[in-house]
Order: structure tokens, then sequence, then C-alpha cells
């Protein structure tokens, strides 16, 4: 692992492995410079992909400690006694049960964050039921308000998961870091993804109460219902994303359409929007994506292409802010936001469950002798 140069350099973090949004989170706390060590089982847990491909268990060290046994609870209880914070996803009750929740916790470390990720929340009638993305968002409203009039799209699962869960548990855990400083003491944080889901849809509930948002898909300003709002295909069945929200960029929009702003009809006449889309559209159809692309270059029409995921890297604005990095001749998104003093960075290679047993847990206080007799009773794993 290369050493931490982010803002969050000294601060030490016991992550529990999981999926998701937890690890995502330890991922970036990582890079942003923290000390955090990945707590698996022996031989990993739940794999989407390869150990070596999965890009959210990079820049930090894996350690496989089987937490069923007195001895691998003991070892992430003197893990906690030199951390800052830890990390879990696990169901609600399941660290208890384990010897590991927060009060056990607390007893060896009283200035501990303990940050805890779930998708309903530590209580609630939902509480100890599975869930995903998808349906998070679906009780919150959110994704009602997603995708064509003919039925909600999941927007992959950056609504609730990343979005409404990793984001707001970091900021849970460095508030609670902030509040540590004055007061001395740690304190349990409940990120839950229906909260923090609910918590990114608040513009629009203003919205609605204001009479300004219409509860239905394709009807709204921002869902795809304004035709200066949307996507667009073209000659070559490739898109342009038009996102010309205020009155200055409409113009500029129908002046490089060639559209009459007479004949087109005001912007916010909601009764000629079916037939400002046709006219839009049709203009659009007339060339490639990247012929638009050009055309609307160094303009404030806001008119972009939308690229693939193979396309985006090679863009030359994202590639001159180095928005990705090559890994073992793949990109994936480098860290953010940036730094003036402090710069983050991807500190290591993705590890496989238990890579770094002997490594890290040395490097956290524990002995040779000691990391020796807990790979011979079986407690930890060196993978």
């Amino acid at each position: 692992m290369q050493p931490p140069s982010g803002p969050l350099a000294g601060t030490r973090v016991v992550e529990l492995a999981g999926i998701g949004p937890a690890p995502y989170a330890c991922m970036l706390l990582a890079e942003l410079g923290a000390d955090v060590v990945r707590v698996d089982r022996p031989g990993g847990g739940t794999q989407f992909v390869h150990p070596a491909k999965e890009a959210l268990h990079r820049s930090r060290p894996s350690v496989a400690v089987d937490l069923k046994t007195p001895a691998g609870r003991d070892v992430v209880l003197r893990l906690v006694e030199a951390a800052d914070v830890l990390v879990e996803g696990l169901r609600p009750g399941v660290t208890e049960r384990l010897g590991l929740g927060p009060d056990a916790c607390a007893e060896r470390n009283p200035r501990l964050v303990y940050a805890r990720m779930t998708g309903w929340g530590q209580d609630g009638p939902l509480a100890d039921r599975a869930g995903h993305d998808i349906n998070y968002l679906g009780l919150t409203g959110a994704l009602h308000a997603i995708g064509p009039a003919e039925k909600p799209v999941a927007p992959l699962n950056i609504g609730a998961d990343f979005g409404g869960g990793s984001m707001f548990l970091l900021v849970g855990v460095l508030a609670a870091l902030l509040e540590r400083a004055t007061s001395g003491r740690g304190q349990v944080v409940d990120a839950a993804m229906v909260d923090g889901a609910s918590s990114l849809v608040t513009m629009v509930h203003g919205m609605l109460a204001a009479g300004l948002w219409q509860d239905r898909r394709a009807a709204n300003l921002l869902d795809g219902g304004a035709p200066f709002y949307d996507t667009y295909p073209c000659a070559d069945g490739r898109h342009v994303a038009v996102g010309a929200l205020e009155p200055q960029f409409h113009a500029t929009l129908l002046a490089g359409l060639d559209l009459d702003p007479h004949e087109h009809g005001a912007q916010m006449d909601l009764a000629r929007w079916p037939q400002q889309r046709a006219r839009i559209g049709a203009v659009f159809a007339t060339r490639s994506r990247d012929e638009w692309a050009a055309h609307f270059a160094g303009t404030d029409a806001c008119v972009t292409p939308v690229l693939s995921l193979t396309e985006a890297p090679a863009h030359p604005h994202l590639a001159a802010r180095g928005t990705f990095v090559d890994r073992g001749g793949h990109p994936e998104p480098a860290p953010a936001p940036r730094f003036s003093r402090t710069p983050a960075a991807v500190r290591g290679e993705p590890r496989a469950a238990g890579q770094d047993t002997r490594a890290a847990l040395a490097a956290w206080g524990l002995g040779a002798g000691e990391i020796d007799d807990l790979l011979a009773a079986g407690a930890v794993t060196q993978a």
C-alpha cells in the first residue's frame, strides 16, 4: 500500500467487510488518507466479480478473521482499541450477537465512532428485511419519479446505495469525528439508505409542495418531461443530452438547431411541449452524435454527448482533469474531491480476503508470536 497523503492521514478505521455502500465509503476514506483495515471472513464473502477486479476493495489491506471464535472477536476488539472509526454494514443486531456491537466496542474505546450502514435503518418494521437499491428507492418515492411515463427505471445502484448510503455514512463519520474533537467521546452513526435517498429528493418535495411538480413521471422540468431537458437520439443511434433550462441557454439551443423561437413557442408553454419535443427531435436526428457535439462546442446551449462507460475516460475534459486512473489497462474513477495541500490517491490494488493478515495485524500493534498463535488456532488466516 502506498503511504497516505490525503487529509485523513492519521485516522484509523476498522471495516467489517460487507458489500455495496460500506466498502465504497471505506475505499473513499482510505483514498482520503485514512489507515483502513478491512476485516474479511476467511475465504471471503459474497463476490460479484473476481477479487482482483473488485475496484471497491482497492487502497486498503485485508485481514481474514473468524468472528465466530472468541479469539477472532478479540482480534477485532484489539483493533478497535487503536481505531478512530469502525464501519459495519451488516443487518441490525448481527454485530451485537458477535460481541462486537457498539457497547462492547465503546468499553474498549469510548472515543470510537461506530458507523452502521443499512438499507432500512437500525429500527422500524422493515429493519430486519433484505433489500437492495431499487427497493429502498421504491419506498422513498424517488424511484417513482425516475424514468419514462410507462414505468420507473432504476438508476443503477447510485441512488440509494452510494448516494443515499455511502455519502451520508461519510458525512456522519466526519461530523462525529469533528464533534469528538470537542467532547472527547465517540458515538453511533446510523446511516440508512432510505433516509439518505429521501434526503436527496428534498428539492423535489419542495417543488411538489409549491405546486411546481406533478407526482408522475416525464411530466416535469427535470424528469424528461421538458423538451429542453432530455436526451435525443441522433442519426447514428447514439444520443445527446440537452439541459437548456435557463432562458438564455434555451435561446442558444434553438439558435444552434436553427429553430425560429417565435414559431417554436414559449419555453414554459407546457401545452406545446409535445410539439416542441418533436421538432427538436427531428433536427437532432439529422446528424450524428459527435457532429452535434462539435456543432455545439464552445456554446452555452448545454448540449453534450451521452458517452458510454468505455468512451468517457478518453473525453478531452475528463482526460485533462485526470478524472480516471489506469489500473492494469482498465480505467477506474480517480479519488474525489481534490485538495490543494493533501491530495487523495489510489493507494493500491484490490486485496483478496486475508491477503494482508500478518502484515496488517503487525502494523496495528499485534506481536509476531501472537499472530503466529492466532494463525495456528484458525482465528485468523493468511491468504
